[in-house]
């Protein structure tokens, strides 16, 4: 999911921007916008740093250069889809852009509901900007690839949830000795899931010691929100080896152990007591944490460590007008189980998620055309650094050697570089065109594993069945 606060772009981006000086070729923009001047493209987005920036800076300048007025409309993430789904279902036409994250790209695709782009351009060759091309785009685009290698969505943010920690703590030779002490180990960001466990014991335990708003982690297990399923199945549970979500597509859709699955399997039972017992140990919010609770909760200083969304990092550690530990935090792999690192880079497995997302040209636009025209400014490379500084965010492979990117970087401790170099590692949601239905099947015995209902393995037990029994309603399982 697309798992960022709810905040606009920092101050310290805008006041970037205003002083930049964009070299794209204004001239074609232009002349190709001019025989749709004073049209208005409408676009519905979750409302996040990197759509706020489209809002806030990118559509006034486009509307600026080509008289193209681009309204975008940013709203929660579940209004976001609701009403882009209906609009696309009733072929109204409302919207000329909608955002599909990369876990629901495939449910679109197979219900026909997006243009082709890469045809379209080759089309009509008058709308291809000069310099836009997509082998300038990162490989996080092959994502929004169709069957035939097409692109039908213009990313537009990708990025991965690493382990992110607290430099002040980990560095502070009283805390340091403390650990020592206790534990019999130097202290250092977890490699594994058990150092992982000890550090946030000890942290939670230091901060009622030292009466401080103080936890040994975050827990993003909201009791009620899809937000707690994605958490464990795309974030924590690939750490201990089940990957996409437990399912075994080549061997009939397995979920249970029984079948070929892992949903059941002793690795996600071990996963879930894991994650739980964070949650015990965690901040009093966390049973009621989103995306954007643990953004805060981190940012606020409420937490040693945890597994934070990438497009969360760079104002938690810039901004001081949101976070209270600026140039405080780095970023580390998550913890994982024996065999795990080996398997992603083997590219049998993955170590995390692998987020984010593109706007895409509905089928049922009424200005297709203009709208093709303002996706392809989206991706000029001009624009870019001053959007990655803002949102956390990187499209385009040249955007890593900027020099406002690689300054940045150095007090994000390293993300960009990690996205850069490690990104090959995380993994997206699996192309499952039956995402939300089967989300929804288990989603209610997920909540009450969270709410003590249910014991967890018997959860997770009555999850798998109850996976294999939508699917096969579905007539995926045969």
């Amino acid at each position: 999911m697309n798992k960022v606060v709810r905040l606009g772009a920092s101050v310290l981006a805008l006041s970037l921007v205003a002083g930049s000086a964009w070299a794209l070729d204004e001239e074609f923009y232009k002349q190709a916008g001019s025989k749709f001047s004073g049209v208005t493209l409408r676009g519905v987005t979750e409302s996040t740093p990197a759509s706020n920036y489209v809002r806030n800076v990118l559509a006034p300048k486009f509307e600026e250069l080509t008289g193209i007025r681009v309204d975008i409309e940013t709203t929660s993430w579940d209004q976001m889809y609701d009403k882009a789904i209906k609009d696309m279902e009733a072929k109204t036409g409302i919207y000329d852009m909608v955002y599909i994250e990369q876990d629901i790209v495939y449910a679109y695709l197979a219900r026909d509901f997006l243009v082709d782009l890469t045809a379209k351009l080759k089309e009509k060759p008058d709308l291809k900007a000069p310099d836009f091309d997509e082998a300038k785009l990162t490989t996080f685009a092959n994502y929004f690839r169709g069957a035939n290698g097409d692109l039908y969505g213009m990313p537009m943010e990708a990025f991965i949830k690493p382990y992110v920690y607290r430099t002040d703590l980990f560095n502070d030779p009283e805390i340091m000795a403390a650990f020592k002490e206790k534990t019999g180990r130097d202290l250092a960001p977890a490699k594994t899931h058990e150092e992982y466990t000890q550090i946030a014991d000890f942290f939670t335990q230091w901060g009622k010691d030292h009466k401080l708003d103080l936890w040994g982690s975050t827990a993003q297990a909201h009791t009620g929100h899809p937000a707690s399923w994605y958490e464990f199945f795309e974030s924590v549970a690939p750490t201990f080896g089940v990957y996409n979500w437990g399912i075994d597509a080549a061997n009939n859709y397995g979920a249970t152990v029984e079948h070929g699955g892992l949903m059941n399997s002793p690795q996600a039972k071990e996963a879930m007591k894991w994650w739980l017992h964070l949650r015990d140990i965690g901040p009093p919010e966390s049973v009621q944490s989103t995306w954007s609770e643990v953004a805060t909760t981190m940012a606020a200083g409420r937490a040693a460590q945890g597994l934070v969304y990438g497009e969360n990092v760079a104002w938690i550690a810039s901004d001081p007008n949101q976070s209270k530990v600026v140039g405080k935090i780095s970023v580390a792999l998550p913890p994982l189980s024996e065999g795990v690192l080996k398997a992603a880079e083997e590219g049998k497995g993955y170590i995390g998620y692998y987020d984010g997302g593109a706007f895409g040209l509905p089928v049922t636009s009424k200005n297709p055309d203009a709208t093709a025209l303002f996706l392809q400014f989206l991706a000029e490379e001009d624009l870019q650094p001053d959007w990655a500084v803002a949102g956390s965010r990187i499209t385009t492979t040249a955007t890593y050697e900027s020099p406002k990117v690689t300054e940045l970087n150095d007090k994000l401790g390293n993300y960009f570089g990690m996205l850069r170099d490690d990104g090959k590692l995380f993994g997206g949601a699996p192309p499952y065109p039956f995402h939300a239905q089967l989300r929804e099947a288990t989603a209610p015995i997920f909540y009450d594993i969270l709410t003590g209902k249910v014991d967890p393995d018997a959860g997770l037990d009555q999850m798998a069945a109850k996976a294999e029994q939508e699917l096969t309603d579905l007539g995926y399982r045969k």
